[in-house]
């Protein structure tokens, strides 16, 4: 069993066998599929209670959001300098592990204070906390992945991140309010995201029901100042008459990559039928809108300090690599074998699958 080709072949084998069906269903007689029947029956139900439940789970969120916010304003306040904490209100105790020796500590202190005492003769303090929410995307990988150079300058002026739930009474949804302060790049002072779910079983197939899902999403427009608008570009192509064979050159605007696209999602028709690029676009979107909601902004002091990320990437363990370091010394003592034979032992070529 030590042998990747027969490890690999093993798995191709089992991966084949996942979730099929058995045969013996079919193999039943009228009478006990007719039980079968009534048993999935009861499973319909059970998903229609299921729904009820995340809908009361979606009311007690709600009602929980309220009870945050306070804090989040407060937070807000502190980032973008309408508020000093006290100190006590900064007092941080750190873990064990963190804790320094008193002279250390004594040793920090002193450094720290020639230092704050040179930037003071060279510029005032900071206000708040610079890039606090620009750092927060930065930190997170598939926020980063959004983000581009001329996306930076912009970000910068984001002041804060809240969550709306909808009221009660109202089909389920959220929105995602991006507070901006006055900058030169556009007019407005929030930016918004919706996100419109379901949480009811899909009559068609009721068993695939597994809790709310976002149904569709809507932006908003975006005021640009003029020259500003970093999700177009300019670019310059030389055309050449078929006729006369004189070369011209054309200015177009076409679309340019950057996390401020994010606010205009492709939009789903009403048969919901989507080309294979759009349903990419908002699968994505549907995963960061979610993201946002469940992690950034309730936990953003800990991705800012990176710590939420440390927690994340403990949430995974290196199974994979060590996979890979046995299947590379595996390698490695077959070829220093005098009798392994590489035409001999290896294996046909895997077909691809269609996913």
């Amino acid at each position: 069993m030590q042998n990747p080709q027969i490890l690999a072949a093993l798995q191709e084998r089992l991966d084949g066998l996942n979730g099929s069906p058995s045969g013996y269903m079919e193999s039943l007689p009228k009478i006990v599929k007719r039980r079968v029947n009534a048993l999935k029956n009861l499973q319909v139900k059970c998903a229609h209670i299921e729904a009820k439940f995340y809908e009361e789970v979606h009311e007690l969120e709600r009602k929980y959001a309220a009870l945050y916010q306070p804090l989040f304003d407060k937070r807000s306040d502190i980032v973008k300098a309408a508020y000093e904490p006290t100190d006590e209100e900064c007092e941080w105790k750190a873990d064990e592990e963190e804790e320094l020796t008193v002279s250390k500590q004594d040793e920090m202190k002193e450094k720290a204070k020639l230092e704050e005492e040179k930037k003071d003769e060279e510029k005032e303090d900071p206000k708040g906390i610079p890039e606090f929410w620009l750092t927060v995307f930065k930190n997170v990988d598939l926020l980063s992945d959004m983000l581009q150079e001329h996306d930076e300058p912009i970000l910068k002026h984001l002041q804060d991140i809240k969550v709306k739930f909808s009221d009660p009474g109202e089909p389920m949804s959220f929105t995602l309010e991006f507070h901006f302060e006055p900058n030169d790049f556009f007019t407005n002072t929030m930016l918004t995201k919706t996100y419109k779910m379901r949480s009811e079983p899909d009559e068609s197939d009721p068993f695939s029901f597994d809790g709310p899902e976002i149904m569709c999403c809507t932006g908003c427009t975006i005021e640009w100042t003029k020259g500003k608008n970093v999700t177009l570009k300019t670019i310059k192509k030389k055309q050449k008459h078929k006729g006369r064979g004189t070369v011209r050159t054309v200015t177009k605007t076409v679309p340019n990559d950057s996390f401020f696209n994010f606010f205009t999602p492709p939009e789903v028709p009403e048969n919901g039928e989507l080309d294979e690029d759009s349903e990419a676009v908002l699968a994505a979107d549907f995963e960061i809108g979610h993201f946002i909601r469940e992690r950034i902004v309730p936990r953003a002091v800990l991705y800012f300090t990176g710590e939420a990320i440390e927690d994340d990437d403990d949430d995974y363990d290196e199974e994979g690599e060590e996979a890979d370091d046995e299947e590379g010394e595996e390698e490695a003592d077959e070829e220093n074998d005098p009798e392994y034979d590489p035409k001999k032992d290896a294996a046909p070529p895997a077909e691809c699958k269609q996913q």
